[in-house]
């Protein structure tokens, strides 16, 4: 099946309202794409990033006039709030498969692989986690899920109970799991991140040592190893709440930190963990130490 697409370039004030103007014209997807190279690294939790250049793209099925939407969007917005339109036909693809192409088996500290559907790796002596683009963020490409992965793969797991405290794809879970841990509990404020981390974990067939939770649903325990691969507000908000959960002499492992924040993380977890140096890669820190 093919599709009309329409993208045009607004500033991030216009860009809301140009999407529900999209919507109400009928398209079957609205997106947001960066048209400036400019990063966004922290947004609220629940907050959708607008660039101040936003590239909004509506797709629409073939039946949809586009000459027509144009001259209703052009009649809706001012001229000069409108940059780059462009519109062109579209054929369709496996998005999920397409994006995979790009995504291929990573190994973490020579224990862990993480790998595609149909790119597993098997060598003595490692592990192997499968896991796809989904619902929910997390798949070891990004720095902040990578650093916690080495940390995972580079201690000993076993008999370990483990908390995920923004478990998004359950990656990190899963893994704790395969690298011998007793138990994991996987926690997120997003219903999306609960079903992707059940659905990983059912794919690596470690389904009955993890227990997932809406943070509503989680009575807090004291666990031997807690991680957060969350961002540094939230993790300063919650410094006491999530220090709570990491039994004494425990491991607290941070993550979703940029390099200029950590000191202030590491403020505020000072008084409860004796941290280790600060791990780095491209602009982003892990903390991680021993809950005193």
């Amino acid at each position: 099946m093919a599709w009309h697409q329409i993208t045009v370039i607004t500033n991030e004030d216009i860009a809301p309202r140009l999407a529900d103007f999209f919507d109400n014209l009928g398209a079957v997807s609205v997106t947001y794409m960066d048209a400036e190279d400019e990063p966004v690294y922290e947004p609220a939790i629940g907050e959708t990033k607008i660039w101040s250049n936003t590239e909004v793209i509506a797709l629409y099925e073939l039946d949809a006039e586009p000459e027509l939407i144009k001259t209703l969007v052009y009649a809706q917005f001012k001229a000069e709030q409108l940059r780059n339109w462009k519109y062109e036909e579209v054929a369709d693809q496996e998005w999920e498969r397409a994006w995979m192409e790009y995504y291929k088996p990573m190994k973490f500290a020579e224990k862990l692989w993480v790998c595609p559907t149909d790119q597993e790796q098997y060598e003595a002596g490692t592990v192997c986690l499968t896991l796809d683009p989904g619902l929910a963020f997390g798949t070891g490409t990004h720095p902040t899920t990578a650093l916690c992965l080495e940390w995972l793969a580079s201690h000993d797991l076993t008999g370990k109970t483990v908390i995920d405290y923004g478990c998004g794809s359950g990656i990190l879970a899963v893994a704790a799991i395969l690298l011998d841990a007793k138990e994991a509990h996987a926690v997120d404020i997003d219903p999306q991140a609960i079903t992707a981390t059940q659905s990983n974990a059912l794919k690596n067939q470690v389904q009955d040592k993890i227990a997932c939770y809406l943070p509503e649903q989680f009575t807090p325990f004291q666990a031997d190893i807690v991680l957060a691969n969350i961002l540094a507000k939230p993790l300063i908000d919650m410094a006491e709440q999530i220090c709570n959960l990491v039994a004494p002499g425990g491991q607290l492992v941070l993550s979703g930190i940029l390099h200029e924040q950590a000191e202030s993380v590491m403020n505020a977890y000072q008084q409860y963990i004796a941290f280790n140096a600060p791990v780095q890669q491209e602009d982003w820190i892990r903390l991680d130490g021993i809950k005193r």
